[in-house]
């Protein structure tokens, strides 16, 4: 594999955790966006938002991800790096996107942190409101789209490399 595998999908959807097993997997880099974002920037996501404001954060959002310099590494997303196209252009150009497809519903389910996550969105916008903005998104850019709804992590994994041989 000379390409990256890029995760894109709304919070809660399992980029991080998926992303982890499906690297030690494939024995491949594991690199996760949310992270390094708060490493240059010495603080939390939720802080960037609430101190900067959303625009900043998907600014430095985007810039993480246009620093980034990797061949072979499962990538997780945030959620909104689908907002600068700038991002999803560099993250295409070595990488084949793979779209966590996960309903209202599961997201409702797993998030329950919203307010502390880091979620870049108006505090007055709901989950539905950020999965309706979001989804086009997410179906725009991804080369693949994996409905994973009752999936565990392991067979998210699986339902990954399947598709990855299969494309």
């Amino acid at each position: 594999m000379d390409r990256n595998i890029v995760l894109i999908g709304m919070p809660a959807s399992g980029k991080s955790t998926v992303g982890v097993i499906l690297a030690k997997t494939l024995g491949v880099g594991f690199v996760d966006t949310d992270l390094l974002i708060q490493q240059r920037e010495k603080r939390l996501l939720q802080e960037i938002i609430d101190s900067d404001g959303i625009e900043r954060f998907l600014d430095a959002e985007r810039d993480a991800v246009l620093a980034l310099d990797c061949r072979n590494t499962v990538i997780a997303t945030g959620g909104s790096v689908v907002f600068r196209s700038e991002s999803m252009q560099k993250l295409k150009q070595n990488g084949t996107i793979v779209f966590l497809d996960v309903s209202l519903p599961t997201v409702k389910q797993r998030l329950n942190n919203i307010k502390t996550r880091g979620v870049a969105a108006a505090k007055d916008k709901s989950i539905e409101d950020i999965f309706r903005e979001r989804l086009p998104y997410y179906q725009k850019y991804a080369d693949i789209v994996l409905k994973l709804d009752d999936c565990s992590s392991e067979d998210a994994v699986g339902k990954i490399i399947f598709a990855l041989k299969n494309k």
